[in-house]
């Protein structure tokens, strides 16, 4: 009986009870933590960024298009051609985006992982993976599963006959999934979308930074709004949806009715006898999910959605017949065989029916889905295809261009884009800047800004706002571009548009006398101001920096995108918009990662950011020193000193009491004493707060403020 003890080993070895389910409510650090070096199985000098560059992009294009053609009797293509297929692998890796946050997306290859492996809108995506893997295999090292997957798709509408855009290289593969993505609360898959909406009628009210519908649906539900059909709603869900994946309504029309022009949709069967998705099948699956256990479940007799038929007479074709096949026809509501509503035709000819995906001799019902119907109905985008259909090379231009920014949406700037195929052109959504200035001395602009009259705060708090915007999920914001003085920027509360100002006039003054940029003025007197500090605390550092930044011009600045990078707080400078649901702590958590810092940098940025007088407004809360504009420990110093009590005096505000004789000394905010009371965290400030770690404090202050204003340097990378 000893060998069936089901206490056998003390590893926890399975993903059930863990510390987060015993302390819900406790922050989760683990997001700054993510891929760490151990889980990747590259050598430690592997740089994929270089690999590529090696890359033999011809020859990896003529194995894609040779697949795409190429059936395979385990999985065999619709009509010999799997480019259906290889597009919706491709959209569904990087139709996830979303830009309220910048996560989600293609860049990483996070599709062959939970939990998107695993939702019922990637169904069979699995059997893409696979049918590329033989190709993976070849290319190894030199490409990445998050290109080739993306690429497929492109190739994909190559091979049926569309002029593309470009691609880009350049996606580096994670080796585990994202554990900084909110998808949503909603414990059950396609659970009902009022979960997640105010109001159900009004899709502006989806939570945010959500973009999806639904859990575990990529953009709107093909039925209809919670799967009962009305196009005019659904279109109302389409374009909020898009909106909040960075698309305007033209895009969306070119991406809908582009995206239904090859391949089909599958519902010839019963959901209910397929497998487990791929993350809960068993051993015996290897990793393939949704297989059939009573019957083929391929070809024809394939369930996906549930929705069974194609859109076009000829699905495999690049050409108008998406719009000829839903304007030229009535549509009614019907029932697939999986059960799902779809709409036919009222009358259609038999010679203008697709064929069936195995026996060309047979012709079946052609389909559209809610969403399609909404383009016919919904006025706007009615009009905009009657555009694409007096202008078929303006579709397909238009479709070219949208699936090119549907497919690079998060790889970032075009100084990251890597391969032969990369466009000339600069887009506004890339968010284009001038290459700046290298023919100037740092010493002399250092100079200028020393004599200028601006305090430490004023000089390192212009320049932690204009840093504070970058972040990695899409790798937008930043300093360079010296955006902050642009729209919307300059009058975001957070940035204190009137000190922000005052601090601008003087650095556009010196920007003009000495060549640099504003951008590098504006990042240049942050390091005046810290080496300014450290040396009245005994320290003399020298902050690096590198010239080059540019200057972006409002032409240049879509400034409705950037409109969701503006800070509802900033934690560093102890500031919040407004009360929210989420604890301050929570929203300082989520900044940090967006900005790729570690537990310890966020420590020690914060401990600094205190005692230089960086408070937004100028509010004393956490400035536990008595020698601000002085860079020293003193933050971590006093929140580890025993001899303190802290006690709450009011909404998000404590104060800090000698123990003895009970007298305030400072105030905090819950973003402060976190950094005390949280055990991870107070372990990294008690580093802080020795004796022995002055030096080591301000160094690590110095490489970590470094870090943030040279995150967005992808021109020098």
């Amino acid at each position: 009986m000893s060998g069936k003890c089901p206490v056998m080993h003390g590893g926890n070895t399975s993903t059930g009870t863990s510390n987060k389910d015993w302390w819900p409510e406790g922050i989760n650090l683990d997001i700054l933590h993510q891929h760490d070096r151990k889980t990747n199985p590259m050598d430690p000098d592997f740089n994929y960024r270089e690999e590529v560059k090696k890359l033999d992009v011809q020859a990896l294009k003529n194995d894609l298009r040779q697949l795409m053609v190429d059936s395979q009797a385990w999985w065999p293509a619709d009509w010999g051609s799997y480019v259906g297929m290889f597009a919706r692998v491709a959209w569904h890796s990087a139709g996830s985006y979303r830009l309220a946050d910048g996560r989600g997306g293609g860049g990483t290859g996070n599709q062959r992982f939970a939990p998107l492996n695993s939702w019922p809108d990637n169904v069979n995506t699995d059997k893409g993976r696979r049918l590329l893997w033989p190709i993976k295999k070849k290319y190894g090292n030199k490409i990445s599963w998050a290109d080739l997957m993306v690429l497929s798709g492109t190739i994909a509408y190559e091979v049926a006959g569309l002029k593309t855009y470009g691609f880009a290289f350049g996606r580096e593969d994670i080796w585990h999934p994202e554990k900084d993505i909110y998808w949503g609360d909603e414990k059950e898959w396609l659970a009902p979308s009022d979960e997640r909406y105010a109001d159900v009628e009004k899709p502006d009210t989806m939570e945010n930074p959500l973009a999806a519908v639904q859990m575990g649906l990529i953009y709107v539900n093909p039925e209809g709004v919670n799967g009962q059909p009305d196009p005019q709603k659904t279109a109302e869900q389409v374009r909020e949806t898009f909106a909040r994946m960075a698309m305007n309504d033209e895009e969306t029309a070119a991406l809908t009715a582009g995206g239904h022009t090859i391949g089909k949709c599958h519902g010839n069967g019963e959901a209910e006898n397929l497998s487990a998705e791929p993350e809960a099948a068993d051993v015996e699956y290897q990793g393939i999910g949704w297989m059939n256990t009573q019957g083929r479940g391929i070809g024809r007799d394939t369930v996906v959605s549930g929705i069974e038929g194609a859109w076009t007479k000829n699905p495999t074709q690049w050409d108008m017949g998406w719009f000829d096949m839903l304007f030229n026809h009535e549509w009614e509501l019907k029932k697939s065989p999986a059960g799902a509503w779809q709409w036919e035709p009222v009358d259609i000819a038999e010679e203008d029916m697709p064929v069936d995906v195995e026996d060309p001799s047979i012709r079946r019902m052609p389909i559209m889905t809610d969403a399609d119907m909404a383009m016919k109905v919904d006025p706007v985008y009615n009009e905009i295809c009657r555009k694409f259909m007096d202008d078929p090379e303006y579709f397909s231009e238009t479709f070219a261009k949208a699936w090119f920014k549907l497919t690079h949406r998060d790889l970032g700037p075009k100084a990251r884009y890597i391969g032969p195929d990369v466009p000339a052109d600069d887009l506004i959504w890339q968010d284009p800047i001038p290459a700046g200035s290298i023919a100037y001395c740092e010493e002399v602009v250092k100079q200028k800004i020393a004599e200028s009259g601006l305090s430490i705060g004023e000089m390192v708090s212009t320049a932690w706002d204009s840093a504070r915007t970058y972040r990695g999920s899409d790798m937008r914001g930043g300093a360079n571009g010296a955006r902050i003085r642009l729209a919307p920027q300059k009058t975001w509360p957070g940035n204190e548009p009137e000190r922000l100002a005052k601090v601008l006039d003087v650095y556009e003054r010196i920007s003009a006398e000495t060549g640099a940029s504003i951008a590098d003025v504006i990042v240049l007197g942050g390091s005046v101001g810290i080496e300014r500090a450290a040396k009245a605390a005994g320290h003399d550092v020298h902050v690096p920096f590198l010239k080059g930044r540019g200057d972006a011009t409002d032409e240049m600045t879509d400034a409705a995108s950037f409109a969701p990078l503006e800070p509802l707080a900033d934690g560093f400078r102890n500031w919040q918009k407004q009360d929210y649901v989420v604890k301050p702590e929570e929203m300082l958590l989520d900044r940090a990662q967006l900005m790729g810092l570690t537990g310890p940098e966020m420590t020690v940025l914060i401990g600094g950011m205190r005692v230089l007088g960086t408070n937004h407004g100028g509010t004393r809360h956490g400035v536990f020193t008595d020698r601000e504009g002085q860079l020293t420990n003193d933050f971590f110093v006093n929140l580890t000193d025993m001899g303190n009590t802290w006690k709450p005096a009011g909404n998000n505000v404590y104060e800090i009491r000698d123990r003895e004789t009970d007298a305030v000394k400072w105030t905090a905010s819950r973003v402060d004493l976190v950094f005390g009371s949280n055990s991870l965290l107070r372990s990294y400030a008690e580093v802080y707060a020795q004796d022995d770690n002055e030096e080591k404090f301000v160094n690590d202050f110095v490489a970590a403020w470094t870090k943030v204003m040279n995150a967005d340097r992808f021109d020098v990378a």
